[in-house]
């Protein structure tokens, strides 16, 4: 369940239908939350909290008045987009009607799903995210929250673990409410469960839910020591009868920090930057009262093509705290 066919609903039945066990969640879980709008509607009927906004829209002059019901600025939203694909704000009504064609062709190219909605746009926003991992038949756990909100074209670019500022009333608030949604399908495997916190007001809104293994997965499993990817294929065996008490033998502590280490070129706006790469080389040792992990497939010699996402390599650092964290980071980047 991690790649180009980890949410691909139609391809988990066809591995049952064959008697082969899909490491994830089931295909009626992938399904339910697939598409942004559909999941949107399931969370309003948890009573988790969302962004103002519309539901499907098949028309120009429809999203201009769901617009202006909604008010300026505004996301316009691919339904079925993923990896920031599909996604474009829109400042007034001009530019609303500019990019919706864009937008539905783009949700066509990349995810076979021409369908559009759209959300309140919050400026001033961080994106935040709770781990969670459920057995099935109704038990789901919490493994901390992440903060993903340095991002470049709405693809994140640096997470960490806990998330920054937050009070433990509001963490606590943050892992009860995802845990709420996906107990309520009887969720199984690994998942997560995206929010917007809104810095002006304070509030958290449910953005999406991701049916697979997050990339930035390995700061959670560097802050709680656990191996999820290990737990996921114990669940595809039979369902973790003892989640929550694994849950209780993990204690937190520390942070986390990953940089997505990317093949553009920062000269030139970030573009794509394929070709050879004539020379890798990674930190002797972890830097001062870190532990260092590097998930990578990269080395001298590769040849880097243009026909994938340009991630290269995860470089996460864990120390006892986040400014120690920092620090060994920009250690590890320089001697990268």
């Amino acid at each position: 369940g991690y790649g180009f066919l980890s949410e691909n609903a139609g391809f988990v039945r066809e591995c049952a239908r064959r008697g082969v066990v899909f490491i994830g969640p089931s295909s009626d879980s992938i399904e339910l939350f697939g598409l942004k709008h559909r999941a949107r509607q399931l969370a309003e009927q948890f009573d988790v909290p969302v962004i103002p906004g519309s539901g499907l829209l098949t028309a120009k002059a429809e999203a201009g008045a769901a617009a202006d019901a909604i008010g300026y600025p505004v996301m316009l939203k691919s339904t079925a987009g993923g990896g920031g694909i599909g996604m474009q704000v829109c400042q007034d009504r001009q530019q609303l009607l500019q990019y919706f064609d864009s937008v539905v062709r783009l949700g066509e190219n990349n995810f076979s799903d021409g369908g559009v909605f759209l959300e309140k746009y919050i400026p001033r926003a961080r994106h935040l995210e709770v781990q969670l991992f459920g057995d099935g038949c109704g038990q789901v756990v919490a493994l901390g929250e992440r903060d993903c909100s340095l991002q470049r074209r709405n693809q994140k670019v640096i997470e960490e673990t806990p998330a920054p500022g937050l009070s433990e009333q509001q963490r606590l608030k943050l892992h009860a409410t995802a845990q709420r949604l996906l107990q309520a399908v009887n969720y199984a495997s690994a998942g997560t469960v995206e929010f917007i916190y809104d810095t002006a007001s304070r509030d958290c809104y449910f953005l999406e839910v991701n049916t697979r293994l997050q990339v930035e997965h390995g700061i959670t499993e560097e802050r709680f020591g656990v191996d999820l990817v290990r737990w996921m294929v114990e669940q595809a065996y039979a369902p973790l009868e003892d989640l929550q008490q694994r849950r209780e033998q993990l204690e937190a502590a520390g942070h986390a920090i990953e940089v997505r280490l990317y093949a553009e070129d920062c000269a030139r706006n970030f573009k794509p930057s394929a070709g050879l790469l004539s020379q890798v080389e990674w930190p002797d040792s972890p830097p001062p009262s870190c532990r260092l992990r590097i998930d990578s497939w990269i080395s001298a010699g590769i040849e880097v093509s243009g026909y994938y996402d340009p991630m290269l390599a995860k470089i996460i650092v864990y120390a006892p705290d986040r400014n120690a964290a920092i620090a060994g980071m920009r250690y590890t980047l320089e001697h990268t």
